[in-house]
């Protein structure tokens, strides 16, 4: 494989080259570095610079490829001299760069406080040159199938994909956690920081873990929300029936969303048990407006709601789907940006396909053999089953990729962290981020009532108390509350 050095990168309406160089009155590039205008799909501008620096992609081997990991730097705007602010994007496979559009307020907001840098991990963004795997392996659109000849079609296009991989010379060893976190080192030193401050979500907050236990010294303060511990990639059902005991409670708050919702579980049971009885047959718009014929499936539901119970506002409109099943009816599913479906659903008769860096990621970051045991156990009455993290269907395939048990062990350290933690969160369960930090003597746990996973742009009182945090003042109000969205069938 050739060096990656993308350096005229082109991101259409988003980067664009801001040729005057007028750059920040305080600072100027870097090594590396060119002044540039970013510009959000809304249009806000915002002047700063896009680098890269260079890591070898395998530590561990001698003269491994170079590897560019590219970013942007917005300056700070702040007088007092501070430690660059790094966001780490969820997925894994988020990228850094283009978060941005979504929480540009943030960005700029945290500027008060130092340089932020917007940063595109290995293998995402701009920081990736691994191709796509399209297997050979489809699921027949019209034709149904067990739970166990679905799994086998995605064990086997996994297997496909990694000999694709390795023929095409991609050394999927290099892209794990633990090489992130060696990453952010380099990326400090590239900087000419003495400290750096982690800023992650989701998957980000699992890499701002790793580097807790890899590269503490390095680390001046983390803010972390929706936190992944290191032995959660794959999460517990018992955790997705109580995430809905409290969706319920949620639901129970609105007279007309109570009425149409009085059981949700007995609600998804009941669908369930109708898919498996009769499977639905569906239209799916594609792409190019055309409409292609499906069979909906028990499975479909629980990977859909596996997907949209993330946010109370996909939730309501996954709670929509299952009300229209249950009425006889068909689900409105165009009316809901394809983005929140699981991959490849919309797509009936394609190919299953996978994406280097998060497959390796997650194969990596793996399971233990007691947190297994209780998935499987656990698994046989949930009910979405094991289809909230598809990658527990992976283990033990790439055996060589597993980072071990020793990475998954919880950090220990007194680095000032802050965490927000949402209620209503169906991806990253509350009681399961508070055990991820168990080991953080040095925390500070502040709960957002009705908030989901994705929650930093939920309130400006949620930015307000970063800020407490960043000036290191004390952070008395531990308890946000936020408004819910309408719950109720539209």
């Amino acid at each position: 494989m050739k060096r990656f050095r993308n350096r005229n990168f082109f991101w259409g309406p988003i980067l664009t080259t801001f040729i005057l160089g007028s750059a920040s009155a305080h600072t100027a590039p870097m090594a590396n570095e060119k002044p540039f205008t970013f510009t959000t799909w809304s249009k806000k501008t915002a002047d700063g610079f896009s680098g890269y620096f260079e890591v070898p992609e395998n530590r561990n081997i001698k003269d491994s490829r170079r590897l560019s990991i590219e970013y942007v730097r917005f300056p700070a705007t702040g007088k007092k001299a501070a430690p660059p602010i790094v966001y780490l994007a969820g997925g894994p496979g988020g990228s850094g760069i283009m978060a941005v559009n979504y929480r540009f307020g943030m960005f700029m907001a945290l500027r008060k406080y130092g340089d932020v840098i917007a940063l595109d991990q290995r293998g995402t963004g701009r920081s990736n040159d691994l191709a796509n795997c399209e297997s050979k392996q489809t699921i027949p659109p019209l034709t149904p199938i067990s739970d166990a000849q679905y799994i086998d079609h995605h064990r086997s296009a996994l297997q496909e994909c990694l000999s694709f991989w390795r023929n095409t010379g991609v050394d999927l060893t290099a892209y794990n956690t633990l090489e992130n976190a060696r990453d952010l080192e380099a990326l400090r030193q590239h900087l000419g920081a003495e400290k750096i401050v982690l800023w992650g979500t989701s998957y980000g907050s699992h890499l701002a873990l790793a580097a807790l236990k890899h590269i503490e010294g390095s680390i001046d303060r983390v803010i972390l929300s929706s936190a992944e511990g290191l032995n959660q990639t794959v999460k517990l059902p018992s955790r997705t029936e109580s995430y809905l005991d409290r969706l319920q409670l949620a639901v129970n708050q609105q007279p007309a969303a109570k009425t149409a919702y009085p059981d949700i579980k007995r609600l998804m049971q009941r669908v369930h048990a109708k898919l498996d009885k009769q499977p639905l047959k569906i239209q799916l718009t594609q792409r190019d407006g055309s409409k292609k014929d499906y069979l909906l499936q028990r499975r479909d539901m629980q990977q859909i709601a596996s997907a949209f119970i993330a946010d109370p506002r996909s939730a309501a409109h996954l709670l929509n789907f299952y009300r229209a099943i249950d009425l006889g009816k068909t689900p409105t599913f165009d009316q809901v940006p394809g983005r929140y479906f699981p991959d490849g659903f919309l797509q009936p008769g394609a190919p299953i396909s996978l994406r280097p860096m998060p497959t390796a990621m997650d194969i990596a970051s793996g399971i233990s053999k007691g947190r297994k045991a209780r998935v499987a156990v656990q698994a046989e009455t949930a009910l979405l089953r094991d289809y909230l993290n598809f990658s527990y269907r992976y283990d033990g395939l790439a055996p060589e990729l597993d980072l071990g048990n020793s990475f998954r062990t919880n950090p220990k350290s007194d680095v000032p962290i802050l965490l927000l933690s949402g209620t209503l969160d169906g991806r990253t369960y509350i009681e399961s981020q508070r055990e991820a930090i168990s080991g953080l003597s040095n925390a500070t746990q502040v709960t957002v009532v009705n908030a989901g996973h994705n929650l930093f742009m939920a309130s400006s009182a949620i930015q307000d108390t970063i800020n407490l945090f960043m000036e290191g003042r004390p952070i008395e109000q531990t308890t946000l509350t936020i408004d819910l969205p309408d719950l109720a069938p539209k």
